[in-house]
């Protein structure tokens, strides 16, 4: 387990948080309505929440498959690397941004997701931990609204002052997320013990998602549900 973050490490670009490249910049600046520290963090949650699609397949385990600038680039991203993106944002902006992970238990999957994987057991689900009025609170910037409405669960909203993480039930009643145990919060993506873990339990994960396309498949099984 980490230490606990010190908000004053929080704020350097690092490969992966590539706050310093002028996608990022450009893009922090053009999101940031100004205000405080806590309005500006919370405009970049939105931002990058519906702004930069979820994509569940999109999953790249490389320095250049997680940064920040990648996620801008291709408009799309998984937890981790959305979760990236807005600490970047927000390092670009002053406000000190470090990176947290859970194991979760995610009922919100589509069926080539749980073949692949083998289990709805998510480890490594990131979120981004965000130093606002003196604490450190959780954001998850994961789900787009569109896709929260598809599967007919709460969209994850932020405030600064509460931390942000998901429902343990849908809309209606089913189980959604559980989180199983926390893995702490980092300055950067720790990369070589998410691989090595990866490799433990998906082995064929990466694989199996080669040109799959997450949204389309999404559309199909939720058309499917509801007939």
């Amino acid at each position: 387990m980490p230490l606990p973050l010190n908000a004053a490490d929080c704020l350097a670009p690092t490969a992966i948080v590539d706050s310093d490249h002028p996608e990022v910049l450009r893009y922090a600046a053009a999101h940031d309505p100004g205000g405080t520290e806590l309005e500006r963090a919370v405009a970049l949650y939105y931002a990058i929440r519906d702004g930069i699609r979820y994509d569940g397949y999109g999953i790249e385990l490389t320095e250049r498959g997680l940064s920040a600038s990648r996620a801008l680039e291709i408009g799309r991203g998984w937890c981790v690397s959305k979760a990236v993106l807005l600490a970047a944002c927000c390092r670009a902006r002053g406000i000190p941004a470090g990176l947290g992970y859970a194991d979760v238990q995610n009922h919100l999957s589509t069926e080539r997701m749980r073949r692949m994987m083998g289990t709805n057991v998510f480890y490594w689900h990131g979120y981004t931990a965000l130093w606002l009025e003196g604490q450190w609170v959780k954001a998850t910037p994961a789900f787009n609204r569109e896709l929260c409405e598809k599967f007919r669960i709460h969209t994850l909203e932020f405030d600064g002052r509460e931390d942000s993480i998901y429902h343990p039930y849908d809309l209606d009643g089913r189980q959604h997320m559980e989180y199983l145990a926390y893995r702490g919060e980092f300055v950067d993506v720790p990369l070589a013990q998410m691989r090595a873990d990866f490799a433990a339990h998906y082995p064929h994960m990466t694989d199996g998602f080669a040109g799959a396309d997450f949204d389309r498949e999404v559309d199909a099984e939720v058309s499917a549900d509801r007939a």
